[in-house]
């Protein structure tokens, strides 16, 4: 006989699970057992939450592996220590969960927001955005965050039985939540005036996250100096002093100049993450939030910074527009997407042949256009630049002039 057979472990298993998240979760976060369901019924699962099963499914994306080679603000190829859009979708996650957590809120369904939001990004970032809505204008336009919802519900394949991920409701329409209400999809329902408080918190764990890497990631590449930060952001300049105050001496003494700046970003971030549950605890208990819908009616955004944070955070976010986005660097990479978008675009329009089989097999549901956006948008950096250089027999002009 195994002596174990005397007694079993209890398992945390679904059921379990929901449960705790009745008895644990406030009145106003999202619950997996009240879920609107998906497009396609399915049974639960054994151990895991809709919602846990929702984030499962997206991190085994073949969109979300691409993240790692797409920009977040450089090209891959630039350095290995530059933050990629899977690393940023990996640090906008642990923000979420922080936040979410302390708040109370789902924090499964925070953690699946923030790995998919950015899937829907064509390669060379905001700028092969800007591209490929070029080349769609008269057929619809692009916008990365409706590119999500596409790669969720259509161009992913996990099942025999239906398209996409087939994911929760809530999940889907939270994706969606800077979607202008003409473009709003019916199946939704007329758009609410702001997403559910889960939603909220990854759009502010979106803006936190790129905020303090971009400073690390523009100080690393000379875009800017530790002097411009201290004359251009007081949000630095106090991180600053509370570092000396914690390390006396450090600062001024180091010749570390790496963990100079992370001591001082993680002191940012910290104070940002702090500010952020700190302000949005006290704005939730203001509005008497007592059910997930109630954020979503109101005529203000719930989750957010203090009156005191807010201007340091903005003041911030214009010196990195002034001093980092519109670095002559990343001007020239606004053009290099463009040359590298425009001519492949132009030329799987003249030779859809070129396309694997799966993609050409729907252009009548589609249309042409919209399937070669999708397969382009799809793309990383580097697969993108190897077709230029097939298509052309060119290497594309870089944006560092090489």
């Amino acid at each position: 006989m195994d002596p174990t057979d005397h007694f079993t472990v209890p398992l945390l298993d679904r059921a379990a699970k929901e449960r705790r998240e009745l008895a644990e979760l406030a009145p106003f976060a999202l619950k997996s057992a009240q879920s609107g369901g998906r497009r396609v019924p399915e049974g639960p699962d054994l151990l895991r939450t809709d919602f846990e099963r929702d984030r499962d499914r997206i991190v085994h994306t073949t969109a979300f592996r691409r993240l790692m080679y797409k920009t977040q603000v450089f090209v891959n190829r630039e350095g290995d220590h530059n933050r990629t859009r899977l690393s940023h979708s990996l640090e906008v996650a642990q923000v979420a969960r922080s936040v979410g957590g302390a708040l109370r809120l789902n924090d499964p369904l925070c953690e699946a927001l923030a790995l998919a939001h950015d899937i829907g990004h064509p390669p060379f970032g905001h700028r092969g955005e800007w591209a490929l809505d070029r080349q769609m204008k008269d057929h619809g336009g692009f916008r990365h965050n409706a590119q999500v919802l596409r790669v969720i519900d259509i161009l992913e394949r996990r099942s025999p039985d239906y398209a996409g991920l087939n994911l929760t409701r809530e999940t889907r329409e939270s994706l969606l939540k800077h979607e202008k209400a003409e473009d709003w999809p019916e199946e939704f329902g007329p758009k609410p005036r702001h997403p559910y408080l889960e939603a909220q918190v990854v759009d502010l764990a979106d803006s936190t996250a790129y905020n303090v890497h971009d400073v690390e990631d523009g100080l690393r590449a000379q875009m800017f100096s530790e002097a411009d930060l201290e004359a251009g952001s007081r949000l630095w300049r106090e991180s600053r002093e509370r570092v000396e105050a914690r390390h006396p001496g450090f600062l001024s003494n180091t010749a570390d100049r790496q963990l100079r700046v992370k001591r001082i970003s993680n002191e940012l971030i910290k104070r940002c993450i702090e500010d952020l549950i700190e302000a949005s605890a006290h704005a939730i208990a203001a509005a008497g939030l007592q059910q997930p819908d109630d954020a979503r009616r109101r005529h203000e955004m719930t989750i957010g910074h203090s009156a005191e944070l807010a201007p340091e955070v903005a003041e911030l976010q214009q010196f990195l527009y002034r001093s980092f986005y519109r670095h002559p660097h990343l001007q020239r990479l606004t053009e290099y997407a463009s040359d590298v978008i425009d001519v492949l675009f132009q030329a799987y329009l003249r030779a859809p042949q070129d396309l694997p089989p799966w993609y050409r097999s729907w252009i009548d549901q589609v249309g042409l256009e919209r399937m070669v956006c999708d397969y382009v948008a799809g793309m990383t950096d580097r697969f993108a630049e190897s077709e230029y250089e097939r298509i052309t027999g060119r290497r594309p002009f870089g944006p560092s002039g090489t």
